[in-house]
């Protein structure tokens, strides 16, 4: 058995799909945002030979590979212009590197934020050639901390969003408002970087207050970036919206060059961004789908699985549908707990991890999780068309 495992491994495919049971949508070890198999194979048709990346078909001439993208994001943000990279840390990266190498960037401290992996605010600015400057306290910020900073070596003031944390209690921050008064007081551009990204009013979709970056960009910072991969529910990719004479000076330096994105993420992220109208979003957009399926038809989806599986099994495995609580992932939305339903299973002889073990092996790859002895499979981040492979997974074990 352990054999014709190991055959089978290793002549598959290693990337392969998976049922995600574990509740969090924006899981980044499953790539955060799922697509639907629709919409792949919409945008392989337009991807299939060749494709105008960088050729403007109406002028016969060379074009802009940001072409594609920079209009419609600009008009959902009401920016002045777009640029759109492979992530979030290399937009950040990048936008730093152009407006401050050699030179100071300031941050509070309660915004050294550290982003899971290696994403650390004081690393991406030493690592854009920038010195970092600290000002007030974990706790408590004043906008005179920062105007007591600036020097003729200041060339940057950010503004990070604690976008996976809150410090509560004696507090103190400064609103981006105030900052960017302060920068154009001393003709110093302020940077944002918002992490996750919304283009709605999540709380309008019973999901969580996180404020969208139209509103936002209302307080003008000159540049603002964003991740295109969770809350946008697009593909890898940081997003960079703002003055169009910074972003023209960013698109000149050589690493956009190495952080620019290919004609894939730029398909898919157009089709995302067709997804999107004034005030919603349609059912091509997998990830706010996901998030904002309320606890009542999860249960009912629970309800299908359950009659699809043995009886016998049922009782073997002792399956329960539970109420459940998830987190959106990918340090999106850090306070709130999203209603969810799962399974529960507490096996009579099983144990729990090779249930798990088995499951995760098997020919649809269930991806649950194990709290205080007991095995879920939660049904956030389950879509409608893989209920029947779950309770079919769970008939053979």
């Amino acid at each position: 058995m352990i054999f014709s495992t190991e055959i089978k491994n290793k002549t598959t495919y290693s990337l392969k799909n998976i049922i995600n049971g574990t509740g969090i949508v924006l899981h980044t070890g499953f790539g955060r945002a799922p697509f639907s198999g629709k919409t792949f194979r919409e945008i392989s048709n337009r991807l299939d030979g060749y494709v105008n990346l960088e050729f403007n078909l109406v002028s016969g001439k060379r074009g802009d590979r940001q072409d594609h993208l920079r209009k419609h994001i600009s008009s959902i943000c009401n920016s002045e212009s777009a640029l759109v990279v492979n992530n979030n840390a290399g937009a950040v990266m990048l936008s730093i590197n152009e407006i401050a190498n050699n030179g100071e960037v300031i941050v509070s401290r309660g915004q050294l934020v550290e982003i899971g992996g290696s994403f650390r605010v004081p690393e991406i600015i030493e690592k854009s050639g920038a010195r970092l400057k600290e000002v007030g306290t974990t706790n408590r910020t004043h906008l005179k901390d920062y105007s007591s900073a600036i020097t003729k070596k200041t060339k940057l003031l950010l503004w990070v969003h604690t976008s996976n944390y809150v410090v509560k209690g004696f507090t103190k921050s400064i609103s981006l408002a105030d900052l960017v008064r302060l920068g154009k007081e001393y003709s110093i551009p302020v940077m944002v970087d918002w992490g996750s990204g919304s283009f709605l009013n999540m709380k309008s979709l019973g999901i969580a207050d996180e404020i969208p970056v139209r509103d936002i960009m209302k307080n003008k910072p000159d540049l603002l970036t964003f991740s295109g991969d969770k809350l946008i529910g697009g593909p890898q990719s940081g997003i960079i919206v703002g003055s169009k004479k910074i972003i023209n000076k960013i698109q000149l330096n050589t690493l956009y060059r190495i952080l620019r994105s290919d004609k894939i993420a730029i398909a898919f992220l157009e089709e995302v961004l067709r997804s999107y109208n004034v005030n919603n979003f349609s059912d091509k957009n997998i990830s706010l789908k996901m998030l904002s399926t309320k606890r009542s038809v999860l249960k009912k989806r629970g309800q299908e699985i359950l009659f699809l599986i043995d009886k016998k099994k049922i009782q073997e495995l002792r399956i329960d549908l539970v109420e459940s609580y998830v987190e959106a992932g990918s340090g999106s939305l850090p306070e709130d707990k999203i209603e969810s339903v799962a399974l529960s299973f507490n096996p009579k002889q099983l144990n729990v991890e090779k249930l798990s073990f088995q499951l995760r092996t098997s020919e649809h790859a269930v991806v649950g999780y194990i709290s205080k002895n007991l095995f879920f499979i939660d049904l956030k981040a389950v879509l409608q068309s893989q209920l029947k492979k779950i309770a079919t997974s769970i008939n053979l074990l």
